[in-house]
């Protein structure tokens, strides 16, 4: 039997496992076979829209975006097996994280959903942090439902529950309002000795709240919370027309805990063992280190979460990432074409990223902010993209691309020296992924130099969140009595998995260290270019 004719039989008899991603460019289908590598993909490229001061998109384009996502896994299934898709041995769903979709008791939507990125939470996060003694950052579901209290949004009132667009999505596919743990985290702090809400941090909002409006204590508001591997629901036949209106698709698939962008980015990378870690960077850019136990204190700049599992995970999120960079490579690809040439858009990259390499360590004088929004972590409420330099500096290409590169990892670096020099938190290894990484041997080499720390890549996240939705579908699947998800990844999974691992060089650190001194003094201007424009 060739390998084609196998993975065909295994597609026609559900020895497969669908994952779904809804980032935030992107929607992505992963279907992957029984050795848990990617047999079929589908995407839908989307965008989000500033629609009166509030990032959002509009549950129509969820639902068009899902459909055509799926329509074209279902496609390439077709062309290369030549089979339809009628069932998987397992489904999954994940998102961005936090943000906040609130329905009424007929499941109406009741405020248009306000996504991560919206940084109009600064009152609500100031409070609850105060209050709890927990960092709750602006993006969280917690802060967006408190900040609409505080306003006193005439929805309020009629709020029957609120959750995340990952537990959206699963409630409308299987009928259940649950959240895997991990996604959960990012909407209100978890108890990891219990696997559930705080409960002491629950009462505290619950009288906080009082006399506000709520019309409900906050744990009935919330989705029910679950961990990797357990049941969660089926496809029902509503789910199914949802997703596939051919009807091809059949009804009756188990679906695991839907879960957040992190959590799967987590798995993807074989990165939820305690002292492991990923970076991943896209529209945002992110570290998360499982921990050995708990920080000392709260640091704003941290946020605690979990694995899909359950462990506890500092978190450094920064709202910004690789846009500025791209708006900089269309922008050469935009006089290149003026020029005459055509050139596709990987050259472009790989040109530009590679040219980095050669600039100056420290940036040579050249400085960049690259906040197209707001950036709590420099307490920014909106961002200004800006480019300076200072006068008698050398323009060069090289490194103004080394800068744009520094730029997009300078706010993470001031969340990992929380962790690394304040708490010590110690790190095995740390993995990077992202379309920040594609063009070998160049972020991933910076990275080691802004924290200090060893960094690999490979193909084992090729496929992204959609492949880390995938295999946690497998797991709720496949996974013996007993066995961990560590366990799982380890040795079913990444057991051949072979990397590429870039120490921190010397030059580059010490140049990086250099570069961090000027960004940190000229924080004021982009604080300036905020207020003033």
């Amino acid at each position: 039997m060739t390998m084609t004719d196998a993975l065909r039989e295994a597609i026609e008899q559900g020895h497969t496992a669908l994952g779904i991603e809804l980032g935030s460019t992107r929607i992505k289908a992963v279907l992957i076979g029984p050795d848990h590598e990617a047999i079929a993909t589908g995407a839908h490229d989307w965008e989000n829209q500033f629609v009166d001061r509030v990032w959002t998109y509009s549950l129509d384009a969820v639902w068009s975006g899902l459909r055509a996502c799926y329509a074209a896994l279902a496609a390439d299934v077709r062309e290369r097996y030549g089979v339809e898709l009628r069932t998987t041995g397992g489904l999954g769903v994940s998102a961005m994280m936090h943000g906040y979709l609130a329905f009424d008791g007929a499941g109406e939507l009741l405020t248009p959903f306000r996504t991560w990125r919206n940084t109009n939470t600064g009152d609500a996060s100031e409070q609850l942090s105060e209050i709890f003694d927990y960092n709750i950052p602006h993006r969280w579901s917690i802060a967006h439902l408190y900040q609409a209290v505080l306003n006193g949004e005439e929805h309020i009132p009629h709020l029957a529950h609120f959750t995340t667009l990952a537990g959206y999505v699963h409630w409308k596919l299987t009928g259940r309002q649950v959240l895997g743990v991990g996604d959960a985290s990012g909407m209100f702090p978890i108890d990891v000795a219990t696997g559930g809400y705080d409960t002491r941090l629950l009462a505290r909002f619950d009288e906080l709240a009082t006399g506000r409006g709520l019309p409900l204590k906050l744990e009935e508001l919330l989705p029910a919370v679950l961990p990797a591997g357990a049941e969660a629901g089926t496809l029902t036949e509503a789910g199914a027309a949802l997703l596939d209106p051919s009807g091809t698709l059949q009804p009756g698939v188990a679906v695991c805990p839907p879960e957040g962008d992190a959590g799967t980015g987590m798995v993807a990378t074989n990165s939820v063992a305690r002292r492991t870690g990923n970076v991943s960077a896209g529209t945002s850019i992110f570290a998360m280190i499982v921990l050995d136990g708990p920080l000392s204190r709260m640091h704003p700049e941290v946020d605690l979460v979990t694995t899909p599992a359950g462990d506890l995970v500092a978190m450094v999120h920064c709202n910004n990432g690789a846009s500025e960079l791209n708006s900089w490579a269309g922008l050469f690809a935009s006089f290149a074409s003026a020029l005459g040439v055509t050139v596709d858009s990987n050259t472009i990259f790989e040109t530009l990223f590679r040219s980095a390499l050669d600039g100056a360590p420290d940036g040579g004088g050249l400085m960049a902010f690259n906040y197209l929004s707001g950036e709590p972590i420099t307490k920014l409420h909106e961002g200004r993209p800006l480019f300076l330099r200072e006068p008698g500096s050398t323009l060069s290409l090289a490194t103004f691309m080394r800068v744009q590169l520094y730029s997009a990892l300078a706010t993470l670096r001031i969340g990992m020296d929380v962790l690394q020099k304040a708490e010590s938190v110690q790190l095995d290894r740390m993995f990077a992924h992202g379309g920040l990484f594609k063009t070998a041997g160049v972020a991933q080499n910076l990275l080691a130099a802004a924290i200090n720390t060893p960094v690999s890549v490979g193909n084992l996240a090729a496929e992204g969140g959609a492949w880390g939705i995938a295999i946690l579908a497998a797991f709720q699947a496949t996974k013996q009595p007993g066995q961990t998800l560590d366990n799982f990844l380890t040795t079913s999974v990444f057991a051949n998995a072979e990397l590429e691992t870039a120490a921190p060089d010397p030059a580059d650190v010490a140049g990086f260290d250099a570069f961090m001194r000027r960004y940190v003094a000229a924080l004021p201007i982009e604080q300036a270019a905020v207020e003033n424009s």
